[in-house]
C-alpha cells in the first residue's frame, strides 16, 4: 500500500476505514492525514445519529488500529485519532446538507447576491445542484433557490 502513489493516502484508508465504522454503526465524515516522519496523524471524524459519544470513539479507535497496522499506510509511526468533527464543521458532501434540512445554516457564497456574501436560514431542500432556504436575512425573498455550484461553504448555524 506505500509504494501505490495512484490515490492519496487519505482516499485509501477511507476505503478501509468505512466499513469497519459502519458495522459499528458509525458513518465516516472524513479521513484527514496532517504532519511528517513519525509526527503524522491519521484524523477519523465520524458521526451517527444522534452524536458521538467517547465510548463510539474508543470502539472505533480500537477497532481501526489493527486493520490501519495491516494496511501500514506510512513507512513509519503515526498517531490515530477518532473523533467527532464537530457541530459546525463545513459541509463537504449532499449527505451533510441532507442531515441539515429543517435546520438553521450559514451559506459563504463565491459572488454577492443582492450584496450579500454570506446568508442565513433554514434548509428546506436540498438535491445535487440546489439548495432551497427559507432565509431569514432582512431585504431578502422568503424562500430562494441556490445553485450549490454558487456556495464556497455551509455549515449549520450552532447556538449557544
Amino acid at each position: 500500500m506505500p509504494g501505490d502513489g495512484s490515490q492519496p493516502v487519505a482516499d485509501r484508508l477511507q476505503e478501509i476505514v468505512s466499513p469497519i465504522l459502519w458495522t459499528l454503526g458509525l458513518e465516516l465524515i472524513d479521513v484527514i492525514c496532517v504532519g511528517q516522519g513519525p509526527r503524522s496523524v491519521v484524523r477519523v471524524l465520524i458521526n451517527k445519529p444522534g452524536g458521538v459519544t467517547i465510548t463510539d470513539c474508543e470502539q472505533a479507535h480500537k477497532a481501526l488500529g489493527p486493520a490501519l497496522d495491516v494496511a501500514d499506510p506510512f513507512p513509519h509511526a503515526y498517531t490515530l485519532e477518532v473523533s467527532s468533527p464537530g457541530l459546525d464543521r463545513p459541509f463537504k458532501r449532499l449527505q451533510d446538507y441532507q442531515r441539515a434540512i429543517g435546520k438553521e445554516v450559514s451559506l459563504k457564497l463565491r459572488r454577492p447576491l443582492e450584496g450579500q456574501w454570506k446568508i442565513t436560514g433554514r434548509l428546506m431542500n436540498v438535491d445535487e445542484q440546489a439548495v432551497v432556504l427559507d432565509l431569514t436575512m432582512p431585504k431578502m425573498a422568503q424562500a430562494m433557490k441556490l445553485d450549490r455550484e454558487m456556495i464556497t461553504e455551509a455549515k449549520l448555524v450552532v447556538k449557544l
